[in-house]
């Protein structure tokens, strides 16, 4: 039985990943952040609250970090705890910075220390991209930043493939483009859509408030990609990925999907600040656009090229975006029935 590390564990994928291992049949440990707030909910709702060991440390403490690794044999180490909502990171970006890029740093230099056959996963992100500078990403598209967030990432990006070419570790990157579930948190565009657009249709709300709606992203289904995580590290050498599904759609076309599923039909109207979306059924305008919801930077186009992992890890995505948004529609319109 392989004894397995995940920072984040309570995160979506930190969650679908858990769950994932305890299936092949590994000794789950997830690192966790002391709170006064439950926030595990995720792992009940997987049913695994109770098949894992959870442990308290901080990730901008390397003491704690030390502590776990002395304390159990790990073999894997999967970090994906991070300041993860790219619109608080200019808000707080020095504890962003901290968390994401020195923890990441902190991790490491404790495998070093200790035991350099322990293989790495460090969670990068399709933000790194920012302002894209090339039609579709790949491991060799040049990185260009534009948040606090997409900057701590690219730093972690960096240095695990720096501690793998200079201490020969197994460290690897996967860079992950947008995936949701019914696991993502609220605070985050798509479940903010799916939630409030339930909540509308129960008669629970009246609006839902937006910003960039013409942002176009590559979302694919959080437990796929949970899947390719783990066949990283399970190949024989270590080395970089990015996981997505090669097609984007705008966060209109996200809106518009997700209503459809609770039977309204989007006419959109008028242009920038002014646009509306208004359900014909009804013919109320439920759609409006908030420019405070706008980020200071905005990353506006996104799609990723997967063929390396396709190739290597014999990984394809298995849920398109018609099925994961009902799936996220399903899961939210489930509470008010």
């Amino acid at each position: 039985m392989k004894t397995a590390l995940i920072t984040g564990i309570a995160g979506q994928d930190g969650s679908y990943l858990a769950k994932l291992l305890l299936k092949k049949n590994y000794k789950v440990i997830g690192l966790d952040r002391r709170s006064s707030r439950d926030d595990r909910w995720r792992l009940e709702y997987l049913d695994i609250r109770n098949k894992v060991t959870i442990e308290y440390a901080d990730l901008t403490e390397i003491n704690s970090i030390y502590r776990i690794f002395k304390k159990y044999k790990i073999e894997e180490v999967y970090n994906l705890g991070a300041q993860s909502f790219v619109a608080s990171s200019f808000l707080t970006p020095i504890t962003t910075c901290d968390v994401n890029a020195l923890g990441t740093l902190r991790i490491l230099e404790v495998i070093k220390d200790l035991d350099k056959s322990i293989k790495f996963y460090q969670a990068s992100s399709s933000e790194m991209y920012g302002k894209v500078l090339q039609k579709k990403q790949n491991e060799k598209t040049p990185f260009n930043p534009i948040s606090p967030y997409a900057v701590s990432k690219l730093f972690s990006y960096y240095i695990t493939k720096n501690y793998r070419e200079s201490y020969d570790m197994f460290a690897c990157n996967g860079i992950l483009f947008n995936h949701e579930s019914p696991l993502r948190g609220e605070e985050f565009v798509t479940r903010k859509i799916t939630t409030t657009l339930a909540e509308i249709s129960a008669g629970k709300s009246k609006c839902l408030y937006l910003g960039n709606i013409n942002s176009k992203r590559d979302w694919g289904y959080a437990g796929d990609y949970v899947e390719a995580i783990w066949k990283i590290l399970q190949q024989k050498k270590p080395l970089d990925y990015v996981i997505s599904t090669g097609k984007t759609y705008s966060v209109k076309e996200f809106v518009t999907l997700a209503a459809s599923f609770f039977g309204m039909k989007i006419i959109w109207k008028g242009r920038g600040y002014e646009e509306v979306g208004i359900d014909k059924k009804s013919n109320r305008v439920i759609i409006k656009i908030d420019k405070k919801l706008y980020r200071p930077a905005e990353v506006s186009y996104l799609v990723g090229d997967a063929s390396k992992a396709k190739r290597d890890l014999k990984w394809k995505p298995k849920i398109n975006l018609y099925n994961l948004v009902k799936m996220m529609c399903e899961a939210d319109a489930k509470k008010y029935k």
